[in-house]
């Protein structure tokens, strides 16, 4: 499969490149480097951030990138993946799963992987996570945390460590995302207030929404106990105008199509082409207490505790000129003469009206009630025994879930329309136009079903308990002996409950369709996307919708329960370590061993063909479980136990006063993706596909070698170049095999292509670049690049790799001003499979710009802007002559005062 992309970003908006111009022409002017007098100079703001967050990374022994508070509170960052972005090796994305693209990126991933072997921690302890799209929810459930959850007020610093050392928590094959939170303690003064107050215009929903957080901190005069409060209430309107393909089929050699027409014999063509419209309004709220003691220097005891909730009701509308009812895999409806084949897909055709063919489906589904919450308590504690030896200890819990309570769902089907496509590619949305009709009118729709995950929620909850010791050592090379263990069980399951119709009164009467009361898309729908499809759609009244699924839909929590879409599992994970530090003339290091076991218990659903039940009335099957609609099966529990060694060393070199070098090697371990391993299968009764887990699967274990040469050439300045490699031994793969269930719409067993996991193994191999410099007169820049190539045994592509990703931003500041203008590019990479496809999504590059004002020591107002650009998400599958989807999510602006005491 070939993966192509294009280094050109996508067009900038004129404002967005007047602003460009005049930071870096300011730059450009002011080329000669500031002179430093640190002994004399405050430094405040983005310089003292930057300066703060230089350090740090010039100090760490590994390698490490650091972005402080003051970092993000300068920067249009909306949760902490935004803050992360901008370092090199670090990309972020939306979730895999079947919602699409949006504005807000909420996955981090590194170095050309998926987000799933980055780990993310909140103070050096894991955080639960929940998702609030339903197939997230049950269907594709990685252990990837939600970013979406962690507003950017509550971080002090995030600590991201690309290479790995014996006393980080293992699960992080590509690195670490750590993200620590302030400290009652840390703060200066006896007694903090902080707040913002501000909201956010999103331009395509043309809605204006709240955004409010505070902060309030005290501590005693002594300084022995502190107590620190945060709340945060951020609310906001999102809308996406897209096109989607929903996967590609294939014109079966030897049909009638193919017979007729041999030229067309296996060449794949797009499933549907749709006009999608979704709205959502997202609110984030919760908050963060914590409790700080320190009775003595030698003794130091933190109680935290966290929530947030986010409430994500949601109403997707999607007209597809269906190809594939037409078509039927090559034997339906001929193409009229004159199509086009390109790149073995059917890329133009046109299909005459015949009477009885149905031409379009109507999907609209409203989801009111969808929402995703995490949480969690944690116990610190440090003991200073006494000048040499040092504990520390962890015990906490969290936990996380998401639900969707109901989706009220109409799909309805057009006949006699006729129809016809032309694909594009990458350039732009696809033609798809009716002959006949008119997609602004209800009027020829016909129900089709009633189905839906209604019902459904998951569950993620882990505890812990950890120790950990540091004995230093007062002469020789050896500095230090760290050691310790941890102890950690995590639970993840789903419930799923999938709605059909209810036949108190027959929901397929035309007389029972839902009202529709003339509304249709809004007027500027796929504005900007090209292509000529259908715009002005009709859609219903979300309340009537609502009011007619309560009605029509069969929720019963029995014959309705679907197992095939569920999942239960719990893994037991205990880890002991031992490292020292290494000093010696010019250089410091570690080097250090972890020992790894992982018990996991996956409570898997086999499916029990009808025709074995049937035939042994009553089902004789030991376990069998006969009730649900979705036909018979068994619970069996799959017990493995895997034990992994983990050596790491890391080294750095100071070979002057300026430059450093750092050498690191190391063996790292993620466990698989939940949904891989719990067995679930989530199946299309249309398309007849699926995705299943595999309870076998043994965790992903890589090897890891790293070099870095930095040069910190100026205060607050460095030019860096490193390598990387990483050999996964262990990698998780694809495969596709055929597997029989129960049709519910057909009532009848039939053959699904089912995509399931499998080990592989694979490689990465990389380089990244960074430069950051002050320059006089208070302007500044920081860039990186990062290249990453990274292929699956066998040469297929490694999921979540961009070849080429890079970062340009723009700085200027004063006592009184700043600005901020960052521009954010990666080109294309595979997504995953998409209805048994490899989905890809292209290149794509986003301009944010942040400016902001101090009133007076305790006011300030900032004004950010993110996608300035308007770009558009593209993904495709295969190649790019097949395009999968097209999204715009529009503009937003932030304005907000600030106010400390």
């Amino acid at each position: 499969m070939k993966k192509l992309s294009s280094p050109v970003p996508n067009s900038l908006t004129p404002i967005a490149l007047a602003v460009g111009v005049m930071v870096f022409a300011g730059a450009i002017s002011s080329v000669k480097a500031e002179e430093a007098k640190p002994q004399e100079v405050v430094i405040t703001g983005v310089r003292a951030a930057l300066q703060k967050s230089l350090a740090q990374k010039r100090n760490a022994d590994g390698l490490v990138e650091v972005v402080t508070a003051e970092d993000i509170g300068k920067m249009p960052d909306k949760n902490v993946a935004d803050a992360v972005q901008r370092l090199p090796g670090v990309t972020i994305s939306a979730a895999s799963a079947g919602e699409g693209g949006f504005d807000e990126n909420d996955r981090v991933s590194m170095r050309g992987t998926n987000p799933s072997l980055t780990l993310t921690m909140i103070n050096g302890h894991m955080i639960a996570s929940g998702d609030w799209f339903v197939l997230n929810q049950v269907g594709d459930v990685g252990r990837s945390v939600s970013y979406s959850l962690l507003p950017s007020e509550l971080v002090g610093s995030v600590i991201v460590n690309k290479s790995s050392q014996a006393d980080l928590v293992e699960g992080g094959v590509a690195g670490t995302v750590n993200i620590i939170t302030r400290k009652p303690l840390d703060f200066s003064k006896s007694l903090t207030l902080e707040g913002s107050v501000g909201a956010v215009y999103s331009d395509l929903p043309k809605k204006t929404d709240h955004q409010i957080s505070a902060l309030l901190n005290w501590k005693n005069e002594e300084k022995t106990f502190g107590i620190m409060l945060q709340a945060f209430s951020e609310k906001r309107s999102l809308r996406r105008d897209g096109q989607e393909m929903l996967g590609y089929e294939k014109i079966a050699a030897g049909s009638k199509i193919a017979l007729s027409n041999p030229d067309l014999a296996g060449v794949a063509f797009p499933s549907a082409i749709g006009s999608a419209l979704f709205e959502q309004t997202r609110h984030r709220k919760g908050g963060l207490i914590d409790l700080q003691f320190k009775p003595n220097k030698d003794l130091t005891l933190d109680f935290s505790a966290f929530r947030s909730d986010m409430e994500a009701t949601n109403y997707n509308r999607n007209y597809l000129v269906w190809i594939s009812k037409v078509l039927n895999k090559g034997a339906g409806q001929a193409p009229d003469p004159g199509y086009t084949v390109r790149n073995g897909t059917l890329v133009s055709a046109k299909f005459s009206p015949v009477a009885g063919n149905q031409y379009v489906v109507v999907d609209q589904i409203y989801r009111p009630g969808a929402s995703s919450y995490t949480s969690f308590y944690n116990f610190d504690a440090k003991f200073r025994a006494n000048d040499a030896l040092t504990f520390t200890s962890k015990l906490g819990y969290t936990k996380g879930g998401g639900e969707t309570p109901s989706q009220a769902v109409y799909e309805g089907d057009v006949f006699n329309t006729g129809a016809s496509y032309t694909l594009r590619g990458m350039s732009g949305a696809a033609d798809a136009a009716l002959l006949a009709g008119d997609a602004s009118k209800f009027t020829g729709s016909k129900l089709d079903w009633i189905f839906g995950a209604s019902p459904s929620r998951t569950k993620d909850e882990e505890s812990w308990a950890q120790l950990d010791g540091e004995y230093k050592i007062a002469s020789g090379v050896f500095t230090n002996v760290k050691f310790g263990a941890r102890f950690a069980e995590h639970k993840r399951s789903s419930e799923l409950v999938s709605q059909g119709p209810l036949w108190s009164a027959d929901p397929f009467a035309d007389a029972n369709a839902p009202a529709w009361n003339g509304q249709t898309y809004p007027s500027d729908f796929a504005s900007g996307l090209g292509g000529n499809f259908p715009r002005n759609v009709w859609q219903l009244d979300k309340n009537v919708l609502e009011a007619w699924g309560n009605k029509f839909s069969n929720r019963d929590p029995v014959t309705r329960r679907n197992w095939t879409g569920e999942f239960s599992m719990k893994e037991k994970n205990t880890a002991a370590y031992i490292m020292t530090g290494l000093e010696g003339d010019k250089w410091t290091g570690n080097i250090g061993l972890r020992l790894v076991q992982t018990k996991e218990s996956v409570l898997t659903n086999v499916a029990i063909p009808g025709s074995v039940c049937e035939a042994l009335k009553p089902c004789s099957v030991p376990g069998a479980i006969t009730t649900s609609a979705f036909g018979s099966y068994y619970q069996k529990e799959i017990n493995n136990t895997y034990n992994d060694v983990l050596p790491s060393a890391s080294f750095r070199i100071d070979l002057n006063k300026e430059t450093v070098l750092r050498l690191a090697a190391s063996r790292t371990l993620t466990r698989p993706d939940f949904s891989a391993l719990g067995g679930s299968v989530s199946l299309d009764d249309t398309n007849k596909t699926g995705s299943g887990g595999n309870p076998n699967l043994k965790p992903v274990v890589s090897n890891n070698f790293d070099a870095t040469v930095e040069w910190y050439f100026a205060p607050k300045s460095m030019v860096s170049a490193g390598v990387f490699y990483m050999d996964l031994t262990s990698y998780i793969s694809y495969g596709v095999q055929n597997m029989v269930f129960k049709n519910i719409k057909t009532n009848k067993d039939e053959t699904y292509a089912v995509t399931s996991p499998v080990n592989s193994s694979g490689k990465v191999k990389g380089l990244e670049l960074a430069y950051q410099q002050p320059f006089a007169n208070g302007f500044g820049v920081l860039a990186n690049y990062t290249f990453a190539d990274g292929k699956e045994k066998g040469g297929g592509d490694l999921v979540g790799t961009s070849r080429n990703t890079y970062n340009l931003t723009g700085y200027y500041e004063n006592d009184k001003f700043n600005a901020r203008l960052a521009y954010t590019y990666r080109s294309s990479f595979f997504n995953g499979l998409n209805r048994s496809s490899a989905a890809y999504q292209d290149s794509i590059g986003v301009l944010a710009a942040s400016l902001g004002y101090k009133i007076n020591d305790n006011l300030s107002v900032s004004f950010d802007a993110l996608n300035l650009n308007n770009p558009t998400l593209k993904y495709y599958v295969d190649n790019p002559d097949r395009p999968n989807a097209f999204y715009r999510n529009g503009r937003q602006y932030y304005l907000s005062l600030r106010g400390k005491m």
